[in-house]
């Protein structure tokens, strides 16, 4: 038997435990004996090579024997894959929340510990993203298969994240966005998107408020007015521009401008659907919108903080070409991890890859 024997535990695709020897032979589980001793065979025993070499480890993975009569050339390449697919398995286990987890950063963390044998990050990528959406829960498939309680309705600071559901409704709301509705404004605003909802569901409501001043006193408001997405706009929706021009009920001092100085909206939220639509280039699993939605809450929160404390201005940052290429290229990995979530084909794939070419050749005229 060999001198001094590096033993590594890995794994193969199927889940299986696989032994790896001084980083340049695999070998599979065969049978274990009545003593609880395990016998693995090299890899190539099973092709054409028909390699005898065997290893046989106690219950405690000691090795007992080792026969190394190898026929074939060694396999340092296809090991370092095997290595680093099984270290950062484990390491996308140790993350309970699926959502959280980016494939570079595990890897970059991987490669570190592994030095020059770890393989690169293009050849294991798919590999990575499978092992995460095995984390995910089984996807809603319908409404009536919501769970009424989840460790997903937390928001960032532990606080219920929802607080209300029944057959057709769901709605989704932390204590600090509650405040801010019952304190801050009479007027909250509303707007669907059909882009952003799951699969099963028809549409997804914002419903937004405006913060007028900020230190206020707890005065809980008595009269709510709640606006549906409306417009005042001749050309586009006569019917609707008499109502709003013919009835005091319609305040249309919080309007906003929408096209011009004639047509105005209480629509506060298109923007903001227009951003979840770009974060969701497909229809979103029921678990990454939750997600979604409250990383989106803690930024408020966070910003709302900041805010009473007199900080109004974020510090500006100047961008180089190099950082908008940068700024653009994750964006758009993003997006394909997305793409990968819900499921895509391979010319959704070139397509987006495409439309990131285009932006990239914008950049560079820019900045001529």
């Amino acid at each position: 038997m060999e001198d001094n024997i590096e033993i590594e535990i890995s794994e193969t695709n199927r889940g299986n435990k696989q032994i790896i020897i001084n980083k340049k032979h695999k070998f599979n589980f065969s049978f274990q004996r009545k003593d609880k001793s395990k016998i693995y065979r090299c890899t190539e025993y099973k092709t054409l090579n028909k390699c005898k070499s065997l290893i046989i480890l106690n219950d405690k993975k000691e090795v007992l024997k080792y026969e190394s009569l190898h026929n074939h050339l060694e396999k340092e390449i296809d090991v370092s894959i095997s290595v680093a697919k099984h270290k950062i398995k484990e390491e996308i286990k140790k993350n309970s929340i699926p959502m959280d987890i980016k494939p570079k950063h595990i890897f970059n963390a991987v490669s570190q510990e592994m030095g020059l044998i770890c393989p690169e990050y293009s050849t294991i990528r798919s590999q990575i993203i499978r092992n995460i959406n095995k984390q995910f829960l089984p996807n809603i498939k319908s409404f009536d298969d919501i769970p009424i309680e989840s460790e997903y309705y937390k928001a960032k600071r532990n606080e219920n994240f929802v607080i209300f559901k029944n057959t057709d409704l769901i709605i989704f709301q932390s204590p600090f966005q509650a405040y801010l509705f019952s304190n801050c404004h009479k007027n909250i605003f509303a707007d669907g998107t059909f882009y952003a909802a799951p699969k099963f569901s028809y549409q997804l409501f914002i419903t937004r408020t405006y913060v007028g001043e900020f230190n206020m006193s707890n005065t809980l408001i008595t009269t709510i007015n709640f606006h549906c997405d409306f417009e005042q706009e001749k050309q586009k929706n006569i019917l609707c521009y008499h109502e709003v021009k013919n009835n005091n009920d319609y305040n249309v001092n919080n309007w906003n401008y929408y096209e011009n100085i004639e047509h105005l909206t209480n629509n506060a939220s298109e923007s903001y659907n227009s951003y979840l639509n770009n974060i969701f280039p497909n229809k979103p699993l029921f678990y990454k919108l939750i997600y979604i939605l409250k990383e989106e809450e803690n930024l408020s929160y966070n910003d709302y903080q900041r805010r009473t404390k007199g900080n109004w201005k974020k510090k500006q940052k100047i961008f180089s070409a190099t950082d908008e290429i940068k700024i653009l290229i994750e964006n758009y990995k993003s997006k394909e991890i997305n793409l990968f979530y819900n499921g895509c084909n391979r010319n959704e794939l070139v397509k987006l890859w495409k439309e990131c070419l285009i932006d990239l050749n914008d950049i560079s005229i820019n900045f001529k």
